[in-house]
């Protein structure tokens, strides 16, 4: 059963001396950990004035080490809000996501600190390997119940921002209890070992790992940030039995040279969002873990989670009690089911293809803070809009198809980045792909492709062989640019940002094309990109590749 707040989950572990926290070479038991957390919670009126009409809002600027883990209890248990601070920000951006959050202090290292030099904060910045700090800790803290309610604000955390400016989250102290009950579903229990190397600063972390690992009792590794070649070394250091994963995390793991005894470990579960029906099937065979894979967010109205009659591709079922729809977002308008060919091809994408919306769940939605336009944007007629898009069939399993901007419209055909994508993956040498539109001389868009290879060289005869022998690639899906990257471009959560390719277009980086129908790709050198500037220019069309 969830406990009321998650300052009542963190104090279920007073007293427990089985261990609660490992990082590197350190091992902390529960009762430790909690009796770390009355320390700093006891510290927090010291550390900045109580503001007036809200909790203190402290800011965290860390990596995940042990203060971050030691300070969302803090927060927990002093009533203070937690705000996640992304340290792959910088400068301005930085500075607008701590003022957007009215924090009141900032709580950093000597390796972070630096990014605050410059930037007219007015507030005080401590730093938590200072001796000055840890002079300030309370040797004995005091164990008074703390006066919070579920309602209360407990985090702030930033959405990823890969389709725009992030947002800060609200999540009150009864919303991430609730969520911690449900640890048993994911596979935790008391002799569990969850891996942490998703950043604490987002949802993914502290919702599917760090709060069900409170509520169970169950161990938690932590890793200062994601290694892809230090994930399996960690599995087996610590005797991890869970991990959560954002993104292409899976992805970079497979990407990692393949041993005989991969599936020598203790790994038993996963839970992630935004992984390849491929890259699942591939790790749990590699690896023998069970991979869950699920549709969610920071925000937490909408939860899609695959069940065991689920199609490979599909997210799957919303859980008991959650009412889902695709909609079209111009008209409101329920879509209709999507038909497929024999061949597994989306028959009718233009009208299948809506917005994942939540017909009942506006109410779990704590909003964002200090957004109202964003709040209105996903509160719309009573409904919750995800802004995501997606489809569903005729048995009612949801598919996902990309984010609000992964829309494209080639030759007046209506289709969504995600269904390309799943396609281009099968190519043998593709470590990660994103498809996202650019624009077309005449009018509408044209088909780009970003490939991150397994280390070959960009094969263009290959490639077009590949894609001649998909069934299921729409008639107008096949890419006209391709572009070959050494490094997907990511957030700091992980998740593919599309915003720096499409903003490149075919001007920058290893760029092939199809100048044609056929299916012929060739490089693409300055003298034909100019050719196509000149195109546009020709069009009256120059002015779109001037917006972003």
């Amino acid at each position: 059963m969830p406990h009321a707040t998650f300052a009542a989950t963190l104090l279920a572990r007073s007293g427990d001396p089985r261990p609660g926290l490992l990082f590197e070479d350190e091992a902390h038991s529960w009762a430790e950990v909690v009796r770390a957390a009355r320390a700093r919670a006891a510290l927090a009126p010291e550390l900045c004035a109580v503001p007036s009409g809200r909790p203190r809002h402290l800011g965290v600027l860390l990596e995940n080490v042990p203060e971050y883990v030691y300070w969302i209890g803090a927060a927990a248990l002093s009533g203070s809000t937690l705000v996640g601070v992304n340290p792959t920000r910088r400068g301005a951006g930085l500075a607008a996501d701590i003022r957007h959050t009215d924090c009141d202090a900032i709580l950093t290292d000597a390796a972070h600190a630096p990014l605050l030099d410059g930037l007219d904060l007015g507030i005080p910045v401590h730093r938590v390997d200072s001796d000055a700090y840890r002079a300030m800790l309370p040797a004995d803290p005091p164990e008074d119940d703390p006066d919070v309610a579920p309602s209360d604000r407990l985090l702030l955390l930033f959405t990823s921002g890969s389709t725009g400016a992030p947002k800060a989250v609200v999540c009150g102290q009864g919303r991430l209890a609730d969520i911690g009950s449900s640890a048993s579903n994911l596979g935790i229990g008391p002799d569990s070992v969850t891996y942490v190397a998703m950043p604490l600063f987002h949802g993914n972390a502290v919702m599917a790992n760090l709060a069900m690992a409170t509520h169970e009792g169950a161990t938690v590794a932590l890793r200062r940030k994601f290694s892809a070649s230090g994930f399996l070394p960690d599995v087996r250091r610590y005797g991890v039995t869970y991990f959560n994963y954002v993104g292409r995390a899976l992805a970079y793991i497979l990407a990692t040279p393949e041993r005989p005894d991969d599936a020598d470990n203790t790994l038993r579960s996963a839970f992630g969002t935004e992984a390849s029906a491929q890259d699942m099937a591939r790790f749990g065979e590699r690896f023998g873990c069970r991979i869950i894979e699920g549709y969610g967010s920071s925000e937490g109205a909408i939860s899609i989670n695959k069940t065991p009659d689920t199609p490979p591709d599909a997210l799957g079922l919303p859980r008991p009690g959650i009412e889902v729809a695709i909609m079209a977002p111009d008209t409101g308008a329920e879509c209709p089911p999507a038909r497929f060919a024999p061949d597994g091809g989306l028959l009718n994408p233009g009208e299948a293809i809506g917005e994942i919306v939540g017909l009942n769940v506006a109410k779990a939605f704590e909003g964002y803070y200090n957004n109202p336009e964003a709040d209105a944007e996903r509160l719309r007629g009573g409904l919750y809009w995800s802004g995501d898009l997606g489809y569903r069939d005729a048995d009612g399993y949801f598919y996902f198809a990309g984010r609000g901007a992964d829309r494209l419209r080639v030759d007046s055909e209506n289709f969504a980045a995600a269904p390309v994508e799943r396609v281009l993956a099968r190519w043998d040498p593709v470590v990660m792909c994103a498809v996202y539109p650019v624009p077309d001389p005449r009018t509408g868009d044209q088909v780009m492709a970003a490939l991150e290879l397994d280390g070959r060289p960009f094969d263009p005869e290959g490639f077009a062989a590949f894609l001649a022998a998909q069934p299921d690639l729409g008639t107008k899906w096949a890419p006209r640019f391709v572009r070959v990257v050494e490094a997907m471009p990511l957030t700091a959560t992980g998740k593919l940002d599309k915003r720096p390719l499409r903003r490149d277009r075919w001007t920058a980086g290893d760029i092939w094309w199809r100048p044609g129908r056929d299916l012929a790709y060739e490089p693409l050198d300055p003298a034909k990109a100019e050719a196509i500037r000149a195109e546009f220019a020709r069009n009256g069309r120059s002015h779109v590749l001037t917006t972003l």
